[in-house]
């Protein structure tokens, strides 16, 4: 069962699909923003997101829709929708009603295709996308790998989940680190760095590990809105995750990480990296009980060594829309000290 947390589906770019899993032709329904959704690729090799019931008599264009050329045809009396969403062709018709020449009758959301998936533009009352989305090179390098790809779905809402990356003492609880990181986060405007610094055991040039001494690592998270994370892991070795977000209702979410790591590496520093990989995905796994059955707490009690709690929820309230009353955001609840 889902729980309502008080809390709205941001507005952002969402990864609804990975690029290489819509082919040409390919239709399928989706439901995210809870919105029932139809995705296709039509012939020209353009994705597009559509609302899913057609405008004549409510047939879901992504249960049995056909991709003919750069148009969708409906399964139930073959009505013709481009990819912005204007009806083209009423195959029996003689004369194409007023509404229809009008323009656009179905609503499609804007869409584009940027590290290896698919997003698509949210907001609440349809307004065009207000940031553009960030590149991560390593994702289209010959030099790095394939990805490595894993799927969750979480009852949670978005802003809960995203503020793990801020919250330093559940690390010790929940994850077992042996000391508490330090968090440097840097706010501007749609975008959020924070850099993580946590003490480890030390690894040599050649990838031995000396569980006697301690050194620094560096985890390094990037937000690009609320629906794009990246995570770089830089010390002898490497790793770069892409993780989306994507709200399914307020308070159901996909979650998607994908992990690449260079090719060129020695034996000792790919079962390293892997190791790595399979400590963040246990780490997840530990943190979704917690997820699935806490409240939001708007005015958390919070002391010194929890984080930057406080600003990451100021920065993350910027995606809530307000209806039109002013900035395109509202203010979060402020955390009693």
């Amino acid at each position: 069962m889902e729980r309502d947390l008080n809390l709205p589906i941001p507005f952002g770019w969402f990864a609804v699909e990975y690029t290489d899993e819509l082919e040409v032709g390919d239709v399928r329904p989706l439901h995210f923003f809870d919105e029932q959704l139809a995705i296709f690729r039509t012939e020209d090799g353009r994705p597009h997101v559509v609302e899913a019931f057609c405008p004549h008599l409510g047939a879901h264009l992504g249960h049995g829709g056909e991709v003919q050329g750069n148009v969708i045809t409906c399964p139930f009396h073959g009505w013709q929708f481009d990819g912005a969403g204007k009806c083209v062709d009423v195959p029996y018709a003689r004369t194409m009603p007023r509404r229809l020449r009008e323009g656009a009758c179905l609503f499609s959301y804007p869409v584009q295709e940027r590290n290896r998936m698919i997003w698509a533009w949210y907001h609440p009352r349809r307004l065009p996308p207000l940031f553009d989305l960030d590149d991560l090179p390593e994702l289209s390098d010959p030099g790095w790998s394939e990805l490595d790809r894993y799927e969750w779905e979480v009852r949670s809402h978005i802003q809960e989940t995203g503020e793990n990356a801020v919250d330093t003492a559940h690390f010790i609880r929940v994850h077992g680190a042996q000391h508490l990181p330090e968090a440097d986060i840097t706010l501007q405007g749609y975008r959020r760095e924070t850099d993580l610094t946590m003490m480890t055991p030390a690894i040599d040039e050649h990838g031995n590990v000396d569980f006697q001494r301690m050194e620094p690592m560096h985890l390094v998270t990037r937000n690009c809105g609320p629906g794009m994370t990246s995570q770089v892991f830089a010390r002898a070795f490497q790793t770069v995750m892409l993780g989306v977000l994507t709200p399914i209702t307020a308070n159901r979410l996909l979650m998607r990480f994908a992990f690449t790591k260079p090719v060129d590496i020695s034996p000792q520093f790919n079962l390293l990296t892997d190791g790595l990989i399979a400590e963040i995905v246990r780490q997840v796994g530990q943190d979704i009980p917690i997820w699935e059955n806490k409240t939001y707490n708007a005015s958390p009690i919070l002391c010194d060594g929890d984080g930057p709690i406080a600003k990451y929820r100021r920065w993350f309230s910027q995606f809530y829309d307000n209806g039109g009353n002013g900035h395109n955001g509202r203010d979060a609840p402020g955390p009693a000290s």
